[in-house]
């Protein structure tokens, strides 16, 4: 009797045996496995802030490159960098505005931070002499662009910031190098409104007639022609309708002249292409 309890006994037990067995073979691997396991990598470390007075911008900007060094997402990096080249260049630090050019890797970003920096230092009382400097600068930085549409782009902005500043020349010239067609029937007709809204008649009928495709020419001249009137301008609209060859568009540019002097509340009318 004894045997068979025993037997029964040790029956009744083997499940229990087996799951401990079985759970203390788990808790060994599981040990095992934590000793020799690879330890998560360490939180990436945010730099500290910068030991700067809240308004001293000048130690404020080269404690933000380091902090802008510091982010990994390439974007939002170089998104960054274009903010803060345009900072130093309303600041009047021209050389330290170029100098982030080279950290940007995105041509689109680098084409907008020489737009960024040209526009700025065109809103600055430059002598003609640093402008220039300036603008062969960002044109020698375009220049390193190989993406082509990026760096037909970046052209066409400098174009435009030329004619911000009224480097008219720099301008023409600029537009005229670029070998893409479409982007430089744009940068002189970009040119052409920038200078139109400034006022200037005939450097505006300069860029429009280095246009050499009609339909985007005659385009450009419709668009001059109701800046001119919007500010007023009437004769240089008439001046520069005159030069469409189409007889639709030229009418339009008429009609927006007629409809802001005698119905200005509808300026809608005549802006349909």
């Amino acid at each position: 009797m004894g045997s068979k309890m025993t037997d029964k006994n040790s029956f009744m037990h083997r499940p229990v045996a087996a799951a401990m067995m079985a759970g203390g073979l788990a808790f060994a691997i599981l040990t095992a496995g934590g000793a020799g396991a690879a330890e998560a990598p360490a939180p990436e470390k945010t730099p500290e802030m910068p030991a700067c007075s809240a308004t001293d911008t000048a130690c404020l900007m080269p404690a933000l490159e380091a902090l802008t060094a510091a982010v990994t997402e390439t974007s939002w990096r170089d998104q960054t960098y274009r903010e803060i080249a345009k900072l130093y260049m309303a600041k009047g630090d021209a050389a330290r505005a170029l100098a982030i050019l080279p950290r940007i890797e995105s041509p689109d970003t680098k084409a907008l931070t020489i737009r960024g920096i040209g526009m700025a230092a065109a809103h600055r009382d430059m002598s003609p002499d640093d402008l220039r400097a300036l603008f062969t600068a960002l044109r020698a930085e375009a220049d390193k662009i190989a993406h082509p549409p990026s760096h037909g782009i970046a052209l066409t902005y400098i174009a435009m910031a030329q004619a911000f500043a009224k480097d008219d020349a720099g301008a023409f010239a600029t537009a005229k190098s670029m070998t893409n067609g479409a982007l430089r029937h744009k940068a002189f007709g970009e040119s052409a409104e920038i200078q139109a809204e400034r006022g200037d008649l005939k450097p505006a009928l300069e860029s429009l007639a280095a246009i050499d495709s009609e339909s985007f020419r005659n385009k450009a001249h419709l668009t001059v022609a109701r800046i001119f009137a919007d500010k007023g301008q009437y004769d240089h609209a008439m001046a520069t309708a005159a030069k469409i060859t189409n007889s639709y568009q030229r009418s339009q540019a008429v009609l927006y002249l007629l409809a802001k002097q005698i119905t200005p509340e509808e300026v809608t009318l005549g802006i349909k292409e």
